[in-house]
């Protein structure tokens, strides 16, 4: 097939995503596939059609890491969509979505796509706008009676008398743990916001109620829950250092934890993907407490690829080897346009 596969962008997360284009690239190169790994921001200045593109850039081997320094929010980037992305990805076969954050993660290229019928991996823009947007999230698990932390929003400094300590401040619109931060003084609490309010488009931060406890991970694939993963980091909690720096945090797949909670987790995952509205693929986290009470913090509709990812361990841990997850991956989203699948 002829794959674009679309990374990077304006997002906050670009470097994560270039990380996940990267490996995603790599994997179904070696599958035999015709594979361009395109930039979002960039685009292709020179090309307009994927043959063209191809015969002129093609490579066998792509690489990105992930920097230790934290990124900019990318606000300061002025255009989201580089030179002919529209052309190019038209004349591939399909385009694999390796976009993290931004209009890659919040339906609105998926919205675009729509509009010009390029076939693209993943979600639709509707699930990918309610699983981008915290608030719209918790929401719809509060409803649907999916436990959740308790929260209260702000959109200023003026409203920190509202806030009850010690809490967890993110921002709504925003992933890979960028923004958020645990506080435990008021003297820490404008700093955390301030920070939030860096990484939100939105300008409104979602403050929530801190839950002590184990954090874990459920991925879902068509229609298959994936095992339970465990994340224990080694200092703090599961930031944006610890998710994507080596050897920070220590991955326990399956998840050591009793038979029922783990079939718990797996219900919750599952309806709060169902509830979405989400397709081929998702991840849910979830904290446990010292009461074994489970806690959904919230749901991505375009789990992170990187070959030693939470959502390819899980795959892992179930048979599926990192360049099959990736080809599974287009298989499901190929159901969407009810074409023939890959062999």
């Amino acid at each position: 097939m002829k794959i674009v596969v679309l990374a990077g962008g304006r997002s906050s997360e670009r470097e994560v995503s270039l990380a996940s284009g990267s490996k995603i690239a790599n994997a179904l190169i070696a599958k035999g596939h015709q594979v361009l790994l395109i930039d979002l921001l960039v685009g292709t200045p020179k090309y307009t059609s994927f043959d063209r593109a191809y015969e002129e850039c093609k490579t066998d081997h792509y690489y990105y890491e992930v920097s230790e320094v934290l990124p900019d929010s990318g606000k300061s980037l002025e255009n989201e969509i580089g030179s002919n992305i529209l052309e190019i990805c038209d004349s591939a076969d399909i385009t694999f979505l390796a976009l993290h954050g931004g209009i890659g993660e919040n339906g609105k290229l998926q919205a675009m796509f729509d509009i010009y019928n390029i076939k693209y991996t993943g979600s639709d823009s509707r699930s990918s706008l309610l699983a981008m947007d915290k608030l719209v999230t918790k929401k719809l698990m509060r409803f649907h009676g999916i436990p959740t932390a308790n929260w209260i929003v702000v959109s200023n400094l003026d409203q920190l008398a509202r806030v009850h300590l010690p809490a967890v401040v993110k921002p709504i619109d925003s992933g890979s743990s960028l923004g958020i931060s645990v506080v435990e003084t008021e003297q820490k609490l404008k700093i955390a916001i301030k920070e939030a309010f860096h990484y939100s488009d939105s300008h409104r931060i979602l403050i929530e109620e801190k839950i002590e406890g184990r954090e874990f991970s459920v991925g879902i694939l068509g229609d298959q829950v994936l095992p339970v993963i465990e994340m224990i980091p080694k200092s703090g909690f599961y930031n944006y250092q610890n998710k994507y720096q080596k050897n920070r945090t220590e991955d326990i797949v399956p998840a050591n934890v009793e038979r029922h909670l783990v079939e718990q987790m797996k219900i919750l995952a599952l309806k709060i993907h169902r509830v979405l509205g989400l397709s081929v693929c998702s991840k849910t986290d979830l904290l446990l407490d010292k009461s074994n009470r489970i806690f959904v913090t919230e749901v991505n509709s375009l789990p992170c690829m990187m070959s030693n990812s939470l959502f390819s361990q899980a795959a892992a841990a179930e048979g599926i080897e990192f360049p099959e997850l990736c080809e599974n991956i287009i298989n499901e989203s190929l159901k969407k346009y009810e074409l023939q699948v890959l062999v």
